[in-house]
């Protein structure tokens, strides 16, 4: 009786195994829909999605991500707009399914609520410009039980720059990326195939956005959110278009600067030319650099843009008073009534005084010799008896014998104000655009370096 009980129940167990196997063929065989397929994968009997995947050790979930555009709302911006997919791929035993499908995957886009999935978190980022919705992202499930999870994000990263040497600055823009609720123990992420760079879609698009660099790393503890979960980090490093800042900014301040030397070149006198062009340089430059940096980023600390902007402006300046001290000098009454002769170069005026001086010193007296000095009064005439380079006279006294014969030293003139005023105009040209030429070396060469 014990022998036919046994043997009865086995009989009914195998019978139950054939069942299940036949309907198992039945569900995974050709001709079946994947929904079909999956809804019987899913089935709250045998699948709970609050459950990890049942895997040895910790569940490895693989991570790659394809660029599709980058965007800056202007070229002065520290925000930069990335949109890329993003693709985690894990291993689940729980969804294997039958090779007698002949489906090489499943679309289980309309399931993505009833299977378990990472719960991926960005973290250092700005803002998530669109939410996701369900065209947004693919879920792919393989017959071994692999499952591809593909979405599409768009963030507004909030970048790092060096704004005091803007716009030679390189911003960093970082995101990273972490399970919010499953530690290191459960859950690792890795770069799919120890990517260290991003991969682009051949159609990259970008606007106002110049990436030169991009890598892909573990997050450094010392830089990661929490430290006991596994963390993935990108950074991309982007840079100035440096030819929109040379043709908006620095060439139209170097034409500016450089037309306010050209009052240098005009006459002392030439008060409306002279002022016109200095007034207008400077209402000029004064737009352009307040159009300009209502764009920019503010910041309390000084910037390579202030210093050009100061240093240009004081040039700028500089050239305009140094036109009002040229016309006030040249306006001023001579003393003892100097003739100013037009037409002759200061420099080659100054020559004969020069040249005189030379001469006095060649025939002054020996030591030892007498020398009278002449008085007001005295009556000069010419001497005979004298030689030497100089003009020699002597003084007459009542007819009687000469006195010994001195040099005549003629009074040194003042300078003519006009003059003076055209001095002025001579070392202006140099100096200035000399001053300004070695301002733009340093400046130019300093802020590249720390670049």
């Amino acid at each position: 009786m014990g022998w036919s009980c046994v043997v009865a129940r086995a009989v009914a167990i195998f019978l139950m195994l054939s069942r299940a196997s036949a309907l198992t063929s039945d569900i995974f065989a050709a001709g079946k829909s994947d929904k079909e397929i999956l809804d019987n994968l899913l089935k709250n009997s045998r699948y709970d999605k609050r459950l990890l995947p049942p895997v040895d050790g910790v569940l490895t979930v693989n991570v790659s991500v394809l660029l599709l555009s980058l965007a800056s709302p202007d070229e002065s911006s520290l925000k930069y707009e990335v949109e890329f997919l993003l693709q985690q791929q894990w291993y689940d035993p729980r969804l294997r399914y039958s090779n007698q499908s002949h489906y090489d995957f499943l679309n289980a886009i309309h399931h993505h609520e009833d299977i378990w999935l990472p719960d991926t978190y960005f973290i250092m980022h700005g803002d998530f410009k669109d939410p996701i919705i369900p065209m947004h992202f693919a879920l792919r499930i393989y017959r071994n039980g692999t499952i591809n999870y593909l979405m599409r994000r768009h963030l507004i990263l909030s970048c790092q720059g060096r704004l005091n040497i803007f716009p030679f600055d390189d911003p960093l823009c970082s995101f990273a990326l972490e399970s919010i609720s499953y530690e290191q123990s459960a859950i690792t992420y890795v770069w799919k195939n120890d990517e260290d760079t991003l991969r682009k879609s051949p159609s990259l698009t970008t606007l106002n956005a110049y990436l030169i660099q991009n890598q892909t790393i573990p997050c450094p503890i010392k830089a990661s959110w929490r430290g006991n979960y596994s963390c993935l980090k990108v950074d991309l490093i982007f840079t100035r278009d440096r030819a929109f800042y040379f043709t908006t900014v620095f060439i139209p301040g170097i034409i500016l600067v450089t037309s306010s030397f050209i009052t240098f070149w005009l006459e002392w006198n030439a008060v409306p030319a002279r002022s016109m062009i200095g007034v207008t340089t400077m209402l000029n430059f004064f737009t352009t650099s307040n159009g300009f940096r209502s764009t920019l980023p503010v910041v309390s600390n000084l910037t390579a843009m202030n210093v050009w902007d100061g240093v240009c402006m004081c040039f700028i300046y500089a050239s305009l008073l140094e036109f009002v001290c040229v016309n006030y000098v040249g306006r001023k009454r001579p003393l003892h009534n100097v003739v100013y002769r037009p037409g002759e170069n200061p420099v080659t005026q100054r020559l004969p005084a020069v040249l005189s001086r030379i001469g006095i010193i060649l025939a002054s007296p020996l030591p030892g010799d007498k020398k009278r000095e002449s008085t007001g009064g005295a009556d000069l005439v010419s001497c005979t008896a004298c030689t030497g380079p100089g003009a020699c006279t002597h003084t007459a006294n009542n007819g009687g014998v000469s006195e010994p014969c001195f040099v005549q030293v003629r009074k040194k003139e003042p300078p003519h104000p006009i003059r003076v005023a055209k001095t002025i105009d001579v070392i202006a040209r140099i100096t200035f655009p000399t001053a300004y030429a070695v301002f733009l070396i340093f400046f130019f060469i300093h802020y590249k370096a720390f670049s």
